[in-house]
């Protein structure tokens, strides 16, 4: 489900905004952020009502990809890409090749100021043939010796903060037992979804596919049409789709006592974080919940330790969301707040080391 939602203020450094040559199609790449280093940042194949929702899509992405990525600590810009789909509209395998061929000239044209990987529709095949155009392109398969997809490591960083999330709210990281709700069963909901199973929780799912009720049947997870999930008690609400979810009516109806979640920008506006607040519902912030990925990908194709290293450094996600929601108590504000100025330090150290060089 996609959420028609306005456009951001626009405050990003480069959009290039094209009509893909071969395939026809709606492409943008935005650059928001370079301070801290070349940007990196998935590329999102989706369908839209409108090319302006692909283009907002984009921007809102793009900027919290600077957040997520100075909250991690990496030396790393923030970045997007989205091509975006008419309504109804399924690629052939020729014209998503020639999508991907044109997304490669398009990244290639930001002269490495921005790296682009796999993202929701997109695949590591999909990189595979951007590669093709550009050498700014990370998570390429495996079989070529790239890192391959980054759905483990982000569903890896999402259920440390899972965890961190739990011990805020019940006194314990304990999964058994725990009223979990799952919206989304995509590749991280899914590998989600799996080892909560297998730790006992008690899991209710679903998903805008029906297919995804036999993962939910072999799981015994409890099946809710989309669009009432958030109408079910739970611990946690895991928001695992698109964004946009949480509008304040979904908000004002919640029956959760957190937010934590791999989707990005799940808030449909950013006062939803203090509506949360103010009705008892911890969140999470998504940029910091859904690290996971991005730092496996930033370091990985920097070669900055080996795969244990890097996913112990993954691992760590949970003690960063229990660093946001100690400063958000100290000083009476939002953990969105909080993380918000976590990666806004490092975006200002950043800019004075530019500055000086």
């Amino acid at each position: 489900m996609t959420h028609t939602l306005p456009l951001p203020d626009f405050t990003h450094e480069r959009v290039d905004v094209i009509t893909g040559p071969r395939s026809g199609l709606f492409i943008v790449v935005a650059l928001h952020s370079s301070v801290l280093g070349s940007a990196l940042g998935g590329a999102r194949l989706w369908n839209y009502p409108h090319w302006s929702d692909a283009l907002g899509d984009a921007l809102r992405l793009s900027a919290a990809m600077t957040l997520k990525n100075a909250a991690a600590g990496l030396d790393a810009g923030g970045g997007k890409a989205v091509i975006g789909l008419p309504e109804g509209t399924v690629l052939d395998p020729e014209r998503r090749r020639a999508a991907f061929l044109d997304l490669g000239d398009a990244v290639e044209s930001m002269a490495g100021l921005y790296r682009t990987a796999e993202d929701v529709g997109s695949t590591t095949e999909d990189m595979l043939v951007v590669s093709e155009r550009t050498a700014h392109v990370v998570g390429l398969p495996d079989a070529v010796g790239g890192s391959g997809e980054p759905a483990g490591p982000t569903s890896v960083g999402v259920y440390e903060a899972l965890r961190a999330t739990l011990e805020r709210v019940t006194g314990s990281s304990d999964i058994t037992g725990r009223r979990i709700t799952i919206s989304g069963l995509g590749q991280v909901g899914s590998r989600l979804a799996v080892r909560l199973s297998v730790e006992g929780a008690d899991l209710t799912v679903t998903d805008v596919n029906p297919a995804k009720r036999d993962l939910a049947a072999e799981l015994g997870a409890a099946w809710v049409p989309p669009g009432e999930e958030h109408l079910i008690a739970a611990d946690v609400f895991v928001p695992a789709g698109i964004g946009g979810l949480l509008t304040d009516e979904v908000i004002d109806a919640l029956e959760a006592e957190a937010v934590c979640g791999p989707a990005n920008n799940p808030l449909a506006e950013r006062r939803g974080a203090r509506r949360l607040a103010e009705r008892g519902i911890l969140y999470a912030p998504d940029f910091v919940v859904n690290a996971g990925g991005v730092i496996y990908l930033d370091l990985e194709a920097k070669k900055l330790g080996t795969r244990a290293e890097i996913m112990e450094r993954v691992g760590h996600i949970g003690d960063t969301v229990r660093r946001v929601f100690d400063e958000a108590e100290s000083r009476g504000i939002t953990p969105l707040e909080a993380a918000e100025e976590l990666a806004a330090e490092r975006l200002r150290d950043g800019s004075r080391a530019h500055a000086t060089a």
